[in-house]
């Protein structure tokens, strides 16, 4: 195990022994004191949240002019497109781009700020306004859920650079995908647990998630992984293995409790041959993010820059809640690739 932090957005990188988390290869961008203005692109996912966003982006537009604000809002029609607005956006350097959705939405938002896994050169900053069903990222970052206060944060916040994490991975076709991801990805049960989300409807909110979480499990068996950290091999058979830039995933889930998205590496969770009714009862240690204090043997934390994952059977991938494709799959660090605007 690692040593213990509280997964704040450092300043610095926690020096340590070699057990400790070891130091990022980055220094984080520091906290720019200036006000953030906008020209501001907001990019709308109406279905995010089973429609929800659609209907509350309506109420927002109908107050928005009147604070002064100087923005454009571009609704989103089709899967992906948000990534395309995006790039065009970072490409021509907007000063500010606006995910309004969920994490699903945020991580279109999140590639369209690189191009054949690199990030393209730009003076955009990003900024996210929350109005989807997980609402995971927006958690470790304490972003509000109230938009007008999180709009506030455009003007009073502060950017950060943030790290981000490229994926290769197997698609569905037997090809090679890339995408990127800010939050969290996995392997194993919390892939299927998103594919069950993402293919059946979010109107139960953040509980559909719990929801898709019990049936996934009831269905699911541990399969044998080949986990490759930082050139370090580990065979086990294992539930899911978590890459974590930031904490939370699963609608509210404290997976990574020392996780931060400004130290260069990721922290990794390997969850092993955990039982069906072991984990059930265990939901509620990791909603508290108190199960690596436990020193549960099903858990083991380290940390790594550069992550193999392989499995002989067809296992799914999580990226921020959206489900690309299969192992094997290879993640990297992308240390501060991105400027992001949190809250003071």
């Amino acid at each position: 195990m690692g040593g213990r932090r509280d997964g704040g957005l450092d300043e610095r990188v926690e020096i340590g022994s070699a057990r400790d988390r070891p130091r990022g290869d980055h220094e984080p961008a520091r906290a720019r004191g200036r006000q953030v203005v906008a020209d501001v692109l907001f990019i709308v996912n109406p279905a995010s949240g089973a429609g929800r966003a659609g209907q509350e982006w309506a109420g927002i537009a109908s107050w928005l002019s009147s604070t002064g604000l100087s923005y454009e809002a571009v609704l989103t029609t089709r899967p992906l497109e948000a990534t395309e607005i995006a790039e065009r956006a970072v490409r021509q350097s907007r000063p500010v781009v606006v995910a309004v959705g969920g994490d699903g939405t945020l991580n279109e938002v999140v590639n369209g700020f690189f191009h054949n896994g690199a990030p393209i050169p730009t003076t955009s900053r990003l900024a996210m306004l929350p109005l989807g069903t997980g609402g995971d990222f927006r958690r470790t970052l304490k972003i509000p859920l109230d938009p007008k206060a999180a709009i506030e944060i455009l003007r009073t916040g502060v950017a950060r650079r943030l790290d981000a994490g490229c994926v290769s991975y197997r698609t569905a076709d037997g090809g090679t995908g890339v995408r990127h991801f800010i939050n969290i990805a996995d392997a194993g049960l919390g892939g299927e647990v998103v594919h069950r989300v993402n293919n059946g409807g979010k109107r139960l909110g953040p509980a559909t998630f719990k929801l898709a979480s019990f049936l996934a499990l009831m269905t699911w068996k541990n399969k044998p992984m080949n986990v490759v950290v930082d050139g370090v091999a580990h065979d086990l058979k294992a539930m899911q293995i978590v890459i974590a830039n930031c904490q939370y995933f699963g609608g509210g889930m404290r997976m990574a409790p020392t996780a931060s998205p400004t130290d260069g590496v990721f922290d990794v969770i390997l969850v092993g041959d955990a039982g069906k009714l072991e984990t059930i009862r265990g939901i509620g240690t990791v909603s508290r993010g108190a199960h690596l204090d436990e020193h549960n043997p099903h858990y083991q934390l380290m940390y790594g820059k550069r992550i193999s994952v392989s499995c002989e059977d067809r296992v799914r991938i999580d990226l921020d809640g959206e489900d690309p494709g299969f192992l094997p799959a290879l993640f990297e660090i992308q240390p501060g690739a991105i400027e992001f605007i949190t809250p003071r």
